[in-house]
């Protein structure tokens, strides 16, 4: 039967994942009559410990092309919102926190327009999103190890190689083959 070791190794130690919805209001340059689409670019994001917490900050660009003047003409309004998150990530282990630990941040699903609507001379709007967060720290695992160790392999360098070698070459017989039958 093997025994057990204890090594110390980064792994995951937190994980989870939340999808966030936000309202938003944008004030057009013109009058909306009518929206024809709203789509979302440049999503950006950091996640960062702060206390025994992730902070996640982002930033992504709104785009809303709508129609006015009675829908005869047709105009683009960009609006770049940012966001600031904090959020309890639960520790598969309670350990210790420390500084040594790495946020990752993935987008599990892209910011998109889930709602867009005409309020009187505004434009309010919906983004959904959602972000999935591990936090990446050291770790102590328990694993099983074979009694036998591992023989060691004889380390030959270059000069005593080189020495093997013209042995070889001495001892080699050259007329070996015999070709008479």
């Amino acid at each position: 039967m093997g025994s057990f070791r204890e090594i110390v190794t980064k792994a995951v130690i937190g994980k989870g994942k939340k999808l966030f919805s936000n309202n938003y209001t944008l004030t057009p340059e013109e009058n909306p009559t009518t929206i024809l689409g709203c789509w979302v670019i440049n999503h950006k994001f950091k996640g960062q410990k702060e206390n025994d917490k992730i902070r996640v900050e982002g930033t992504c660009d709104v785009n809303i092309w709508y129609s006015y003047d009675n829908d005869t003409k047709t105009i683009v309004s960009k609006q770049t919102i940012s966001y600031s998150e904090l959020l309890n990530v639960k520790r598969t282990k309670e350990l210790e926190s420390n500084s040594q630990e790495e946020i990752i941040v993935r987008s599990l699903k892209q910011p998109s327009c889930t709602k867009v609507e005409i309020n009187g001379e505004k434009i309010e709007y919906s983004i959904e999103k959602e972000l999935g967060i591990e936090i990446v720290g050291d770790t102590k695992m328990r694993i099983s190890v074979d009694e036998e160790e591992d023989e060691w392999e004889e380390i030959i360098d270059e000069e005593e190689q080189e020495e093997i070698s013209k042995q070889i070459e001495k001892s080699v017989e050259e007329n070996f083959i015999n070709e008479d039958k």
